[in-house]
């Protein structure tokens, strides 16, 4: 039995390479990490509820040049692989 990661893109870098159909956001609580991660993913109601959250607590101001979403990195990659299958 394989076990399916989801395709999302992390990236150490902060430049602008995203691939069309992607976007970047940053997660984590203290130390930011970079993902790029397809933009399907906005219509799905768990990712919303994510946004929202990102939003109360940031604002959409990102100076980082992505979105940043406030939640442990190990949370998000699970959060993602559940919007993948």
């Amino acid at each position: 039995m394989a076990i399916r990661m989801p395709r999302i893109i992390k990236k150490s870098s902060t430049s602008g390479d995203v691939p069309k159909g992607y976007f970047a956001v940053y997660v984590g609580e203290e130390q930011k990490k970079r993902f790029v991660i397809p933009i399907s993913f906005l219509s799905q109601p768990l990712f919303q509820d994510l946004l929202s959250q990102a939003e109360e607590e940031f604002g959409f101001d990102h100076p980082m040049g992505g979105l940043t979403i406030p939640c442990r990195e190990d949370i998000f990659i699970d959060l993602t692989s559940r919007l993948r299958n």
